[in-house]
């Protein structure tokens, strides 16, 4: 079983079928997907790139058109009860019976998944996620952040070695963030695959060590976080004058440069081609004197945006 990748998808394809309102859609087209088992795996990509139809197909909520999943080698047709024990799924929409108490609301999720009463973990799970206080309150009195803390407590009563996180800090709040993503971790390092869609690519650049982006239904890139940051060979080099200037010399014309709104100049290169040094000696020839300078790299933001610019191009 451990030899296993923690999510397979060959050629998996969803075509959603007209309507009187809506044309028939593609939101899938032909999708190969690997995740690694023990990875903390980003699905990143814009609104309706297919993301939520790819998770709502592992989930056993949308019926694919055609292809493959499996979750931990158990495929989602043949095997759909072993599949679905495989994975916890924290959905983007808070959904849950107001009525019950966050502890029943586990202790009814459990027992769905056929947990025995003796293995259950309710408990471990509310202390972990910071809702032992919450315990006995009903769930209508939670705030939302508290009941999203919940959702992901029901995704994990039945010990899933799979998680999948749907925007899980969509309005939440910058403490709450951080207890999620500080549980998470130790999530990871028990060995649950954590599988995460955010369009905080700022957590997705801290958490995941590898990435995929999906664009118009299909995967425009799927790589280590190092290698997909890597794919843009191109670092800006901000020096601040000791004056501020309001123009670039004529010296400098040839450089991709273009002065900040505070003055400063602003030089695009590439390090495998452009000489630091050299544009500073080209610098000071131009008769600037340098007050401080530093370096800025590519985040995942520029990485994505170019990927799907991109593929918006070629589509076009």
């Amino acid at each position: 079983m451990s030899n296993y990748p923690a999510i397979e998808i060959l050629g998996l394809t969803k075509t959603y079928a007209k309507s009187k309102k809506a044309a028939a859609k593609t939101a899938l087209k032909g999708v190969d997907l690997v995740v690694p088992r023990g990875s903390i795996f980003g699905l990143l990509g814009p609104n309706g790139a297919g993301k939520s139809t790819m998770i709502n197909i592992l989930a056993g909520l949308v019926n694919k058109s055609a292809g493959s999943a499996k979750i931990c080698g158990f495929d989602i047709d043949t095997q759909t009860r072993q599949a679905r024990s495989s994975i916890g799924i924290v959905p983007q929409e808070i959904t849950m019976d107001v009525f019950f108490t966050p502890f029943q609301a586990l202790e009814l999720q459990a027992g769905y998944y056929g947990v025995p009463k003796a293995e259950r973990r309710s408990e471990e799970i509310l202390a972990a996620l910071g809702l032992s206080d919450k315990r006995n309150a009903y769930v209508r009195q939670l705030s939302g952040g508290m009941k999203r803390r919940l959702l992901i407590a029901k995704a994990l009563v039945h010990n899933p070695p799979v998680l999948i996180l749907d925007e899980p800090t969509a309005g939440v709040d910058i403490e709450l963030r951080r207890q999620l993503w500080e549980y998470v971790k130790v999530l990871h390092e028990r060995g649950t695959t954590v599988i995460l869609t955010t369009h905080y690519l700022e957590e997705a650049e801290a958490l995941c060590d590898q990435i995929a982006i999906i664009h118009h239904g299909e995967i425009v890139a799927n790589e280590s976080k190092t290698s997909l940051l890597s794919r843009l060979d191109k670092r800006t080099l901000v020096i601040t004058p000791t004056k501020p200037i309001s123009e670039i010399p004529k010296e400098l014309s040839k450089l991709d440069a273009n002065i900040t709104a505070e003055g400063q100049l602003a030089i695009h290169y590439r390090s495998g081609t452009d000489s630091i040094s050299g544009m500073l000696n080209q610098v000071k020839a131009a008769g600037l004197s340098i007050g401080d300078l530093r370096t800025e790299e590519p985040d995942l933001e520029d990485v994505f945006l170019s990927l799907t610019y991109a593929s918006d191009k070629k589509s076009t």
